[in-house]
């Protein structure tokens, strides 16, 4: 799920802890929350850092424009982005959307 917003663009994303790689997992159906494998465990917030790192680099977005802003402690998390690029939220559209 993509959500344009004034800040950015809020996504939600289904988190896999201690996988063997970094990486998205995208199904046909975009319905349904894109998958995102990080080789983090999920405690004391590794998991959560591990994403947002993931992230910046992925969509090459500074980590301080990058926040959970719902399920900090759960596996579906809702992320915003704080990007008013227009490049930067087309590659976002493009990959989750």
């Amino acid at each position: 799920m993509l959500k344009l917003t004034d800040d950015g663009i809020i996504i939600v994303l289904k988190i896999i802890p201690n996988s063997s790689i970094n990486g998205f997992v995208i199904g046909e159906d975009k319905t349904l929350p894109a998958k995102l494998k990080v080789t983090a465990p999920p405690v004391e917030n590794k998991a959560n850092k591990a994403v947002i790192e993931y992230l910046s680099k992925y969509f090459k977005i500074p980590k301080t424009s990058i926040s959970v802003i719902k399920g900090e402690t759960s596996k579906e998390k809702t992320i915003l982005l704080k990007t008013k690029d227009i490049d930067k939220v087309k590659l976002i559209q493009e990959t989750l959307g």
